[in-house]
Formats: C-alpha cells, sequence, structure tokens
C-alpha cells in the first residue's frame, strides 16, 4: 500500500511569514495531507525552519541576540502562529538540528568520494568599509538579466534568475550599503552539476505528470546548460564543512536545507525511535509517493540542485514524484516580500479573523497557472458569497428553523424520495469531482467542487421550501429539515482539508463522536446517518460578512506596505 509523504518548502528563520509564503507552499500542502488522511491514506507531512546563513545572522545582529538564541524564538513564533493557522504537520523541525549537521555532512563526503566535489579558488566580494566577505545574499545591485534594481547576490527575485554576485550591476553591501567592495580570493567547494547533468535531464524527463510551470522552469535550466555550483560559505552560522583547511567554512543555506526534509524526518523519528523510521520514508522505500510543494523561485533548486545531490551520493534516497510549484500572490499589484514588508502578515491576518476565512480564500484564490491578485474587495466577496452567504447561510437557517418548530432534536417522519435521490446524485457529483481535483493537485478547482456541493444544500431547501410543508405536511417537512442536518454532516467532514476548524465546530454541534469524526469522503456520503431523536445545538453565526466600512478599514490599514 502506498504511503505518501509530503514537505512543503522551509520558510526561512527571519521573521513573520505572509500570505503569499502561505499559500505557496505550507497551507496547499497541509489542504493536501488533510485530504489524504481523509481518504484513509498513510500520511507524513513534514516541515521545518530554514535557519542557516547570513540573513540570521544580520537579524540577530539587529536585534542584539546571539543567532542561535534568535533562532530559538523566531522558530517558536513561526510554529505557534502555523498551528493557529491549522496546518497540520506531523513533525516541524529545524534545519539548525544535529540531524540535519550529521546528514548534511553525510550527503557531501558521500559526493566527495564519488567525486562530484571541486575545489576552486573564487573571486569574491569582500567590503572593505564592512571588514568582511559578503556572502551573495548580501550584496545587492541590478540583475543582468531583468533591470530589477534590488536584486540578490544568489537570486533575482524579480525574474527568479539564480546569480552570481559579481553578475550584478552596480553592487553594494546589503549590510551598510557601501560600493566600497573588491574581488579577493577564497577557496570553495563546488557541486558538478554538469557532471551530473544527464542524468537529472533523464529524471526531469521521466517526470512528466509534473505541473507545466514546474516542468518548464526545469527544463529551462537543463537547456541552458548546468554549471557547477558553489556549495561552501564564508559564514560561522550553519554546518560545519568536514574538510582540512574548511574550518572557517560552513555549507551554503541551500546545500543544507533541503536535506532537512530528512533531518526532520530523522528529528521526529528520534522523538519516538521504538515506533518510527525515517529511513523507511527516505531510504529504498518503493512504497513511498513524494508531493512537494513551493513557490516558483524555489523550483531550480528541488528540480535540479536536490536531485543532484541526491543522486550523486549513488545511494537510494527518495525523490519527488511531484513537484508542485505555485506563481505568485501579488498584493494589489506588486509582491508579498518579507524583505520589504509588503502584503498581509500571518499574525495581522489571524488578529482580524479566525483561520478558516483565509484558509479557504487563498485556496480559492492559489496562483496555480498564473499569479493571483490579492485586493481586500476580492477578499470580502468571497467571504461574504461563499462562506458566509453559502455554507453559512445553509448550516444557521437549517438548525434554526428545526430548533423552532421541533425542538433541539433531530425531527422524525417523512419518506425518502426523488428529490433526495436527486441531491444525493448531485453531491456525490460533486464529492467526486472534489476528490480528483485534490488527487491531480488541483486546488483552485476543488475549492469550486466543495462550494458547488455547499450549494446544493442551498437548492435542494429552497425547491422543497420546508417552511410551507410545516403548514401542509409536518412529516414531509421532518424528513426534508433531517436530511438537511445530515447534509451539514457532510459538508463538516468533506470540507475538513481546507476549513478544518469549521468542521470541527459542526461537528461540536451535531454532537458527534471522536470515532464518528473518522468518516471519509464516502461515508460523508450518507445523508441518513443521523438518525431522528438524536439531539444538536443551534451555533452561533457561522460566517460573519464583512461589510464595506470594516474593509475600507482593512485597506487603509494596510495601505502603507503597498509602495
Amino acid at each position: 500500500m502506498t504511503r505518501y509523504l509530503i514537505t512543503s518548502a522551509l520558510p526561512y528563520i527571519n521573521g513573520m511569514k505572509h500570505l503569499g509564503n502561505l499559500v505557496g507552499s505550507m497551507l496547499p500542502a497541509d489542504v493536501y495531507a488533510r485530504f489524504l488522511r481523509l481518504e484513509g491514506e498513510e500520511v507524513l507531512y513534514i516541515c521545518a525552519t530554514d535557519e542557516h546563513g547570513t540573513p540570521a545572522e544580520i537579524a540577530a545582529l539587529e536585534e542584539g541576540l546571539d543567532v542561535k538564541t534568535y533562532c530559538d524564538i523566531q522558530h517558536q513564533r513561526q510554529k505557534d502562529v502555523y498551528m493557529r493557522f491549522g496546518l497540520s504537520f506531523d513533525y516541524f523541525g529545524r534545519s539548525s538540528s544535529p540531524q540535519n549537521h550529521e546528514l548534511t555532512q553525510h550527503f557531501y563526503r558521500m559526493l566527495n568520494k564519488n567525486s562530484f566535489i571541486e575545489e576552486r579558488g573564487i573571486q569574491q566580494i569582500y567590503s572593505l568599509d564592512d571588514e568582511r566577505f559578503l556572502p551573495d545574499r548580501y550584496v545587492i545591485g541590478t540583475c543582468p538579466k531583468c533591470g530589477y534594481d534590488r536584486a540578490r547576490g544568489d537570486q533575482c527575485e524579480s525574474c527568479a534568475s539564480l546569480l552570481n554576485p559579481s553578475e550584478l550591476v552596480e553592487p553594494r553591501s546589503a549590510v551598510s550599503g557601501s560600493r566600497n567592495l573588491e574581488l579577493r580570493t577564497s577557496k570553495h567547494l563546488f557541486l558538478r552539476l554538469d557532471t551530473l547533468s544527464s542524468e537529472i535531464e533523464a529524471w526531469v524527463k521521466s517526470n512528466t505528470q509534473w505541473p507545466k510551470l514546474t516542468y518548464s522552469v526545469a527544463m529551462k535550466w537543463l537547456n541552458e546548460g548546468l554549471q557547477p555550483r558553489c556549495i561552501t560559505r564564508d559564514l560561522s552560522w550553519g554546518v560545519p564543512v568536514p574538510r582540512e583547511g574548511y574550518e572557517n567554512k560552513v555549507f551554503y543555506v541551500w546545500f543544507d536545507a533541503p536535506i532537512e526534509y530528512v533531518g526532520a524526518t530523522k528529528e521526529w523519528s528520534d522523538q519516538d525511535p521504538s515506533n518510527r523510521d525515517w529511513k523507511s520514508w527516505w531510504y529504498d522505500a518503493d512504497d513511498v509517493y513524494y508531493a512537494q510543494f513551493m513557490a516558483k523561485d524555489n523550483l531550480p533548486f528541488h528540480t535540479i540542485v536536490w536531485p543532484a545531490t541526491i543522486l550523486g551520493t549513488r545511494e537510494p534516497w527518495t525523490m519527488a514524484d511531484y513537484i508542485k510549484g505555485f506563481n505568485w500572490l501579488t498584493y494589489y499589484g506588486g509582491k508579498f516580500s518579507t524583505s520589504q514588508g509588503r502584503g498581509v502578515f500571518m499574525d495581522d491576518a489571524l488578529e482580524i479573523l479566525p483561520p478558516d476565512y483565509w484558509r479557504y480564500f487563498l485556496i480559492s484564490v492559489a496562483p496555480e497557472s498564473d499569479d493571483s491578485d490579492f485586493t481586500w474587495d476580492l477578499f470580502a466577496s468571497v467571504v461574504n458569497k461563499d462562506l458566509a452567504g453559502t455554507l453559512g447561510n445553509f448550516v444557521n437557517r437549517t438548525l434554526k428553523l428545526v430548533a423552532s418548530r421541533f425542538g433541539t432534536g433531530i425531527p422524525d417522519g417523512g419518506q425518502w424520495g426523488e428529490h433526495e435521490d436527486k441531491l444525493l446524485a448531485q453531491c456525490k457529483d460533486s464529492i467526486e469531482e472534489y476528490r480528483t481535483a485534490l488527487r491531480n493537485f488541483e486546488f483552485r478547482k476543488a475549492a469550486l467542487a466543495l462550494k458547488k456541493l455547499w450549494t446544493h444544500g442551498n437548492v435542494y431547501i429552497d425547491a422543497r421550501a420546508p417552511w410551507n410543508l410545516l403548514k401542509e405536511d409536518r412529516d414531509e417537512a421532518a424528513l426534508v429539515l433531517r436530511t438537511c442536518i445530515n447534509l451539514v454532516r457532510t459538508y463538516a467532514i468533506a470540507s475538513s482539508p481546507l476549513i478544518p476548524f469549521t468542521s470541527e465546530a459542526l461537528f461540536d454541534v451535531l454532537g458527534m463522536t471522536e470515532e464518528e469524526r473518522k468518516a471519509g469522503l464516502d461515508d460523508a456520503l450518507d445523508l441518513t446517518a443521523l438518525k431522528a431523536g438524536r439531539p444538536f445545538e443551534v451555533p452561533p453565526i457561522l460566517f460573519r460578512r464583512l461589510d464595506l466600512e470594516e474593509v475600507d478599514a482593512y485597506r487603509k490599514r494596510f495601505a502603507g506596505t503597498q509602495d
């Protein structure tokens, strides 16, 4: 039986993440993991904070902390907000863990043993004013490929091209802004991507099932020709390089970060070694289906560099079966940016509204085939129409009507008929659409199918009009309302991957036991599961509408981040 391994790109340690980070990796991975669990599959969902590299050192310095203490604080801060968003990691680790250090050094040793590592003396930028070498992320300048004037020395965040600092036009120090820079020679280690190129290409071409975005990025890199890639840096914070003469260097953050997928799994396993086996997921694991989630700027590392690292070890490590790449979620036409403080950040989002408002909206506009744009008007429209107007309206009016006419017990009477047959057939079709979309990693389609499922309830109750039937045929009205209450159960089960907190609230309202809450999608289609006489509660409003005044206040509050 297939087991499912899921990873989302590691969020970097320096500060709170924004909604673009969330929808570009962690949230869709969580929805997929929750869906597979709902289907009864064995799932391991792994993530971690990415803690090494110059940005962590600089951020710690700015806050007057040593870098380890800074990372300790930020890891817990990020972990807390992810839990509040309902991200159901089986384990959330840290790339600074001893396990990742050990595994990163193992991967290096195997690559070196197999002659895929070479040493080169390279010209590296040194800041005379800062009296230090400047790692690539702390050299900024104009991108030679697209002209963006704040490109980093490792990658242009505008066109996603990978760069070397020496390629930048008019480079300057990101630490001080100084242009008083010079080149000095420093010895470094390189991963021989050129030597591994044919193997990487064969692997990429064997994965034509990948999304167009992922496959096209990988092929663009291959067609341009792979070059050796530097995997060491002149830093003190990171995984030490186990090689003579490299005592003052560490591995490049993008060398050790993907290895932390394995490292975090070992962290998880080491917590309960008698019941967990990390190697069964990662080493010679033929029964594992591995899905990765990330934004498009991470695709080159996951389709080229990380696979090359694995292939070069000549060991049977698990490689990705599916790499789901996302485009950007923009904010009023500009990118969300941690470094520039633009957009709504996750802690601010939860201060404004509960997590399910954000979870549903973000999945419904997930930037899959193209970039998506966040505006407060669009957000309010989705909340008001789908969550408040469709799902919330159906649940609240159903339970209020039953309570007012029959009391807080499911009513008895009436016999299942052609109206109910039609409703069941519609629900089956929508759930199959939903299932197919999620199996195929099509998240916007899944949200549409779920909304369609919610719509069936409103169409049914409007057509059957139990408020009128109560005057003519109380038993028939009871049947309709009993069916509607069972639809609430259906919605609670089916909606749980996208809006898990709402699902739990509905389970509570219906008085469902822990065992009953384990029902899967097929079980959700039993519209007679909740029997007459069973008690229920009338919940407060499930989702509230956002009015124009409130939306305008949010727009003004966050206007400064749109510059």
